[in-house]
């Protein structure tokens, strides 16, 4: 289903993570003893940068904004649905502090798994050790790519890539409920809320998109990806 260029400043994870597939079963067990459930509502912060990283964060359920803050407004960096990890970059013993803060947009449940055990089955598992630098690579190489769309793609771009990255990642419907404010979806593309509510009237009145209320409708598809390819 996706077309949209492989440079865009889509922000949701498409790392998915399959390394405790790896674990023996005895590794699963150490992990099942030293990990918690616990339950998010929306809004709830997650991890809080600069503080201290006791745990490797696993998102079973739900979806996750990562994101960095600034005095006035912030800039996300990724949106993690369910089956992703939070805090990869704290399991270097350099590093024992988060670099960035996590927030639910929904309810969501997550894992905390104890970030000494998962270190320790990093050294004496190669497979898993390979998965979790494979999701870091993935993960760099989407950052990349969405920060080089920030700066050089104009705005029409910008949110063509998001509305395009939420519909096919997240929702996987071209009909979905819209759950971002104009604000989120501001911090999202880059631009001013204004500039964010400007951008989505064009699209309507240029029959690329319909909503009602949160109901958002990718109409003329392969415009949308054409504006997504060319910004």
């Amino acid at each position: 289903m996706e077309r949209f260029s492989a440079l865009n400043s889509c922000t949701v994870s498409n790392a998915k993570c399959i390394c405790f597939d790896m674990l023996t079963e005895e590794e699963k067990e150490l992990i099942d003893k030293n990990q918690i459930d616990v339950r998010y509502k929306k809004g709830e912060v997650i991890c809080k940068h600069g503080t201290f990283a006791p745990h490797v964060i696993y998102l079973k359920e739900g979806l996750a904004k990562i994101y960095l803050e600034g005095l006035n407004d912030s800039l996300i960096l990724k949106i993690i649905p369910s089956g992703n990890l939070i805090g990869l970059t704290s399991i270097s013993e350099n590093n024992n502090v988060f670099p960035y803060s996590a927030m639910t947009y929904s309810d969501s449940t997550a894992s905390l798994i104890d970030i000494n055990i998962f270190r320790k089955i990093i050294n004496q598992n190669a497979k898993f050790a390979s998965s979790i630098i494979n999701i870091l690579c993935e993960n760099s190489l989407q950052t990349f790519g969405r920060f080089f769309c920030l700066t050089h793609k104009q705005l029409y771009g910008r949110l063509a890539d998001i509305l395009l990255c939420l519909s096919e990642r997240i929702f996987k419907e071209r009909h979905f409920e819209m759950n971002l404010s104009r604000k989120e979806l501001a911090e999202l593309t880059g631009m001013s809320t204004e500039s964010v509510i400007r951008m989505i009237k064009k699209f309507k009145d240029d029959g690329i998109i319909t909503m009602d209320g949160k109901e958002v409708k990718i109409v003329n598809y392969d415009l949308l990806c054409k504006i997504s390819e060319y910004g």
